[in-house]
């Protein structure tokens, strides 16, 4: 297995950008499977989750091309109706492939999808929505099989504001016959840009973005191009990275809106982040103050900065409490942290963390995505060397993120591993 080895201590400086959003390429290209023909997705980050899902699509019948900063997906020839478990079990947002395929084709079979291991995220949501709207729904064998001749609308309450639930919904909704109503819809940047896409394919589409979506189903869609939205977290990562080093940076490509939440609390911490356009221009203090945070659904702290931050906040004057209120199982890397020399407790979703002067290099592993951000973001700031290893994860959410370093000036080289 690759893994990154880390001189830390050095200052951060130029310029970075940012790439597409996984989390937005991911519906946008199960999108697709909406219409016939080929369709286009641009600014579209190449990394294993995506190559997971263009497999699967590809399994399916769909042909993929690249274009320059992009993939064409074309589902003409498309005949088959699965997703098996082989394809699946590295990846949860294989499930977006349900929705579409019962709203278009009346069938699917698609495996329990796998993922991060940061937490339950039963997909019991997407089958009851699927249910409300006339689908029959079956679970054997590790499979999940749904059909229906057509989709009915139907009035849809979630219970948890749930991302690529309220992303599997839409997009059955879009061909499903009369109006859907979503209530407690999630409310993420992700929404909207997937609600334009469908728009641009001929869908009715109102409220995307807010906690309330009405769509109302059209007999057919057809293929459109389309954009997806700059990787947020992304962006928030290489801010972490500046003010945990001191450093000073400039991030291109952003969407600083979809920030704001994240802006807010940094700055607390004596963080100077200008934004124009969509560039950001970061400075990190000399040493960081100490301050709370609560993670939240969107417009909220999101859960997927939380490791990030904790790793600032260990160098950073006074304690903070850092409350984890999405995933039960995110603070796996406290005890990683903590090799690197962070004094950090954590009981029932709450962390203390109390800053030190210094971190060391050590060898720690990464076990999920966004532990593995936060590692390398103590890494960069560490006195000595630091190895981290199993960064598998990281590949999943950040293209090319050693490079991307790299430009900036740190001490960051991926080795191949036994």
């Amino acid at each position: 297995m690759d893994r990154l080895v880390i001189e830390g201590g050095r200052k951060l400086s130029g310029e970075v950008a940012v790439s597409g959003a996984k989390n937005a390429a991911l519906p946008a290209m199960a999108a697709s499977l909406l219409a016939s023909g080929p369709t286009t997705v641009d600014r579209v980050p190449c990394l294993n989750d995506v190559l997971t899902m263009g497999r699967l699509l590809e399994y399916m019948g769909v042909v993929i091309g690249s274009c320059k900063g992009g993939v064409t997906l074309d589902t003409s020839g498309l005949d088959r109706f699965e997703a098996p478990y082989e394809l699946v079990k590295t990846m949860r947002a294989s499930v977006l492939v349900l929705g579409p395929l019962v709203a278009r084709y009346g069938r699917a079979r698609v495996s329990m999808p796998g993922g991060c291991a940061i937490g339950a995220r039963p997909i019991n949501l997407h089958l009851m929505g699927l249910e409300k709207m006339g689908a029959r729904v079956e679970l054997e064998e590790g499979y999940v099989t749904a059909s229906a001749k057509r989709l009915q609308g139907a009035k849809i309450y979630l219970d948890i504001a749930s991302v690529t639930c309220t992303e599997n919904l839409m997009m059955a909704a879009a061909l499903a016959k009369g109006s859907t109503l979503i209530e407690n819809a999630a409310r993420e940047p992700e929404i909207p840009c997937l609600a334009r896409m469908l728009t641009a394919m001929g869908a009715h589409i109102k409220g995307a973005g807010q906690s309330i979506i009405e769509i109302e189903g059209v007999d057919e869609l057809h293929p459109v191009t389309h954009k997806v939205i700059p990787d947020r977290i992304e962006t928030g990562t290489f801010i972490a990275a500046a003010a945990i080093t001191g450093s000073e940076i400039t991030i291109t490509g952003a969407e600083p809106d979809h920030l704001d939440a994240v802006v807010h609390k940094i700055r607390e911490t004596g963080v100077d982040i200008q934004s124009k356009g969509d560039t950001m221009t970061v400075k990190g203090p000399e040493r960081l103050m100490s301050a709370d945070l609560k993670t939240m659904p969107y417009p909220g702290f999101p859960t997927d900065m939380q490791a990030q931050f904790m790793s600032m906040m260990s160098l950073a004057d006074g304690a903070s409490t850092i409350q984890e209120r999405i995933f039960e199982n995110r603070f796996m890397h406290v005890a990683e942290l903590s090799r690197m020399g962070a004094n950090i407790t954590e009981d029932a979703g709450v962390a203390i963390v109390r800053g030190v002067r210094q971190l060391k290099g050590a060898e720690v592993m990464a076990t999920d995505l966004r532990a593995s951000a936060s590692l390398v973001v103590a890494a960069l700031a560490a006195k000595g060397k630091s190895t981290v290893h199993r960064i598998y994860h990281l590949d999943r959410g950040y293209h090319r993120l050693e490079e991307k370093l790299s430009g900036l000036g740190a001490s960051i080289t991926r080795e191949k591993g036994p």
